[in-house]
């Protein structure tokens, strides 16, 4: 049997968490750390957290380690997680430039001069979401 978890929080901490969990604009993910956090400082085991919110006993542990080895900054993904980006801002620039040529294009055509002139692999599909990315975000 796996040794018990338990974390002691102050009363600075708890109100933090409580405030992150209720927050707009943060991921669920990390909201839902803030009340496993919270239940298990309450004194509630991992079993019983781990099935009051639906998650893994292995989650709710992760979580605890989370916080332990880096306090509130540990409750978020570390950098680096994800795909990367296989464009750059100027790529994008590039297409822009040649959109407002007299002539008109075909995704698979804009696609095409990008991997040819600037040496970018994108599908047509995916330069179209980042063409309007850019132009709902007011960047175009």
């Amino acid at each position: 049997m796996p040794a018990a978890h338990h974390i002691t929080l102050t009363a600075e901490e708890d109100r933090t968490l409580y405030e992150l969990s209720l927050a707009d604009g943060v991921a669920r993910r990390i909201k839902r750390r803030a009340i496993t956090l919270r239940l298990n400082a309450r004194g509630w085991t991992t079993p019983q957290i781990a099935q009051h919110l639906h998650q893994c006993e292995h989650t709710v542990r992760q979580t605890l380690h989370r916080w332990r080895d880096g306090g509130l900054g540990g409750l978020w993904e570390a950098p680096g997680r994800g795909g990367k980006p296989k464009w750059q801002t100027a790529d994008i620039d590039a297409v822009e430039t040649w959109l407002q040529e007299p002539r008109s294009y075909t995704s698979v055509q804009l696609c095409r001069q990008l991997a040819t002139e600037r040496a970018v692999v994108l599908s047509g599909k995916q330069l179209g979401w980042i063409l309007q990315k850019r132009a709902t975000s007011g960047s175009a």
